[in-house]
């Protein structure tokens, strides 16, 4: 049973590394709409709180930059910088969540949000970080514009779709918003 489990996990998680290939290309014919959709968060994100925040962290270093590896796109320094942001995302939000009381939409939106914020910190760190090293300018505004001001549709995007999947799983039984540490604690009470 815990050896099917880890199987599972595993193919999930590689689900959401080939999403991670693939929806950019929905959207990779118009830069812009990328930049604002951020098609490679969503599967970090889902990997993180589906699959646990190691996976979550595993798959979102490594999509950004096997994708550019295969397809030249996105360009290195925003590959690298990505890479540390969507890993952040997916161990942020799957940590979160699953040390949550109680597994529901509102733990699913805090772990989210922090995840959210958190990976844009890391983005913003790494950036500023390459611009010694690799002499790419990052200042003030290219942080405001990069992590908020362009990814509003984005960001509104995975705060609407990520909790209806995740509620569309739990009801179609594949998926449980796990329950079993509150039941367990009150149990003991």
């Amino acid at each position: 049973m815990r050896h099917s489990r880890q199987i599972h996990t595993l193919v999930l998680a590689a689900l959401f590394l080939a999403l991670g290939m693939v929806l950019p290309f929905f959207t990779g014919q118009i830069p812009q709409i990328g930049g604002m959709l951020l098609p490679m968060h969503i599967p970090a994100l889902l990997c993180g709180l589906l699959c646990g925040w190691q996976y979550g962290a595993a798959v979102g270093f490594i999509m950004p930059l096997m994708r550019m590896s295969l397809f030249g796109m996105p360009p290195l320094v925003t590959a690298v910088a990505m890479a540390f942001e969507l890993a952040a995302y997916g161990a942020i939000a799957g940590f979160l969540y699953s040390r949550s009381r109680w597994q529901c939409v509102v733990a699913l939106y805090r772990s989210l949000i922090i995840a959210m914020v958190g990976g844009r910190l890391v983005w913003a760190a790494v950036r500023v970080v390459m611009t010694g090293v690799a002499q790419v300018p990052f200042t003030w505004e290219l942080f405001l514009s990069g992590a908020l001001l362009d990814a509003v549709p984005g960001i509104i995007l995975q705060l609407v779709f990520i909790p209806a999947l995740m509620v569309a799983l739990d009801r179609t039984g594949m998926v449980h918003f796990r329950r079993e540490k509150a039941d367990a604690r009150t149990a003991r009470s």
